[in-house]
């Protein structure tokens, strides 16, 4: 009897029966303007775990508030094994929620979508060959740092989390430098699954418009040109034509050419640091959807939905074809010579592409009563507007057959570990003449920047000179399949290098110095004994006024020019070595 009241009292409020775990997901009973929490998800994840055999969720390694990094692998075959998945020639479609906790789309759009796509067996069937490797949350200590206010400009959801993480640090800004355990984990994932395709869900700032979704996709002069092909010529329409069927006609993330989207809009130029520029130096497929932060919270989890929908339905239409050209890119990057190391945008070349807008105009601010920008939805606009995607490298550089690193610089052998680059040890001290870069000139930012005071237009000189390396020391040969990754940060003219991200910072220090009142005599013996350094001296002097008028200068001129100048001093430390020798490894 008791059994029975219990059982009714259960159907009457709606909980679930045992055997059958209620995935009703907290957005879906909500309001449709609320999201679940870091906690929720995780609990959902756990019972969908529970509920299907297709389904496991896998504890990677921690983040930066101590909880477990998740990742949740749907796959029919039942197969959970990273390497017995490429075997059967299954692609891999990795999505990422949560980065930002603050634009939560994906974190509710994705429970409902892997959920649906098990039990609805049409779905079903487009995971015959796409297995979903889903991260439920990535920056978990920004998702516990929950509020309703930091998104200011954002339409819902009633409370969410903070994009800072538990470091503060913005994690789509770190994937290249690792300084978050988050960005640890990740890679720890990344490289074992090797996904064919990257989503990283976020919601975007900026300008009104109609569009309900933006997406920016792998900047194509950037991506192994194999690859390109397919994502500009076949990928990237398809997702747009799915798209516009489902109502949601999507138009390139509103990077503006000028104050507002009349002006044209640019393409992403997606450096390292951030997800997509780090999954493409693996020749891996990335896209970030961007949501539109004005429109309800409900249209832009729908929209969020359907992109993934649309997604699913091409990697499984084209899952053969992915593999093909993947595996074709990855030869080619071990074969690849030279590497483009900076690039800028070519404004000579241009498109037009559709845009569904809203007119912006002026009128006086309520707060300044000066003139101010706003976007007048009673007058909305569909027109062609210009958009800028073409990018040319300004710096390439030859690879080396490997680089020599000291051990000393262990912040960043420990880094390259993290990212499974193939290393090898010298067995013993030994005399290399290899190429080795002097630091000529940088520039530094003027306040932090996730952290750091970052480097950039870095200049160097090349000499070719003998070294002492020791036992211990790294050698990285040029040969594997993390070619890409090696080049961008050991390349300190790289955008993202490790010496732009202050990992060398200590070689830009002189350690010795002299007494000018001692090195005076000196000084002159040195310029008696060679007379075109004096003969430099007095030309610098002739078009410097100043520099001849300053006795210091002029000693340390001398200085820098003689056997006592330390030759550490703005060599930076990893060496090229640029022929094939047999070393001690």
């Amino acid at each position: 009897m008791l059994t029975t009241i219990l059982l009714a009292t259960l159907l009457a409020t709606g909980a679930p029966t045992q055997g059958k775990p209620d995935l009703k997901t907290p957005y879906e009973k909500g309001n449709g303007n609320q999201t679940a929490t870091y906690d929720e998800a995780i609990q959902w994840y756990e019972k969908l775990d529970e509920a299907y055999d297709e389904v496991k969720m896998l504890p990677y390694g921690t983040t930066d508030v101590g909880r477990p990094l998740h990742l949740v692998v749907v796959n029919t075959d039942k197969d959970f094994n990273p390497e017995s998945v490429r075997q059967k020639d299954k692609r891999v479609l990795l999505i990422q929620n949560g980065i930002h906790p603050g634009e939560p789309e994906g974190i509710d759009a994705t429970m409902m979508l892997v959920r649906d796509y098990l039990q609805d067996k049409k779905l079903r069937k487009q995971l015959d060959n796409v297995v979903l490797a889903i991260i439920p949350v990535y920056n978990i200590g920004g998702a516990l740092n929950r509020n309703s206010h930091t998104r200011t400009n954002q339409n819902g959801p009633e409370s969410y989390g903070f994009r800072g993480n538990a470091r503060n640090l913005d994690l789509n800004r770190d994937f290249i430098k690792m300084d978050s355990r988050n960005a640890q984990t990740f890679h720890e994932i990344f490289r074992e699954w090797d996904p064919d395709v990257f989503m990283d869900n976020h919601t975007s700032n900026g300008a009104d418009y109609q569009h309900v979704m933006t997406l920016i996709a792998t900047q194509h002069n950037k991506l192994n040109p194999t690859l390109a092909k397919y994502l500009s010529g076949k990928m990237v329409p398809t997702l747009y034509q799915g798209m516009k069927q489902d109502k949601f006609p999507m138009v390139p993330y509103m990077n503006h050419a000028g104050e507002t989207p009349d002006d044209g809009i640019i393409g992403f130029m997606e450096s390292p640091r951030y997800a997509t520029g780090y999954t493409a130096l693996y020749n891996t497929l990335g896209f970030v959807p961007e949501t539109h932060m004005l429109k309800p919270f409900d249209q832009r989890v729908k929209a969020t939905y359907k992109l993934m929908e649309n997604m699913i339905e091409t990697v499984h239409r084209d899952a053969k074809e992915i593999g093909e050209l993947r595996a074709k890119a990855k030869q080619e990057t071990l074969a690849q010579q030279k590497f483009p190391l900076d690039w800028r945008l070519d404004t000579t070349e241009v498109s037009q592409i559709p845009f569904l807008g809203y007119e912006a105009k002026y009128k006086p601010s309520d707060v300044s009563g000066l003139d101010r920008l706003y976007y007048d939805r009673k007058s909305p606009y569909s027109k062609m507007i210009k958009y800028y995607d073409e990018f040319k490298p300004t710096v390439t550089v030859e690879k080396p057959v490997a680089y020599v690193i000291p051990q000393a610089w262990h912040e960043v052998i420990d880094r390259l570990k993290t990212d499974r680059v193939q290393m090898q040890q010298l067995k013993k001290d030994t005399t290399l003449t290899l190429d080795t870069y002097y630091i000529k000139d940088y520039k530094t930012g003027q306040r932090p920047y996730e952290g750091h005071y970052l480097h950039s237009d870095v200049q160097v000189e090349t000499k070719r000179m003998p070294r002492q390396f020791y036992k211990g020391d790294y050698v990285v040969y040029l040969n594997q399949p993390a070619n890409r990754f090696i080049v961008e940060v050991l390349e300190p003219q790289a955008t993202d290098s490790y010496f732009n991200w202050n990992f060398f910072d200590s070689i830009l220090m002189q350690k010795e110095y002299f007494s000018s009142y001692v090195f005076e005599d000196l000084a002159a013996d040195i310029l008696k004994q060679n007379p075109a350094l004096r003969k430099k001296l007095e030309e610098m002097k002739k078009l410097d006024p100043d520099f001849a008028k300053n006795a210091r200068a002029q000693l340390d001129f001398v200085y820098r020019n003689s056997p006592h100048y330390e030759f550490t001093h703005m060599m930076y430390p990893v060496g090229r070595l640029t022929q094939d020798l047999k070393l001690p490894l």
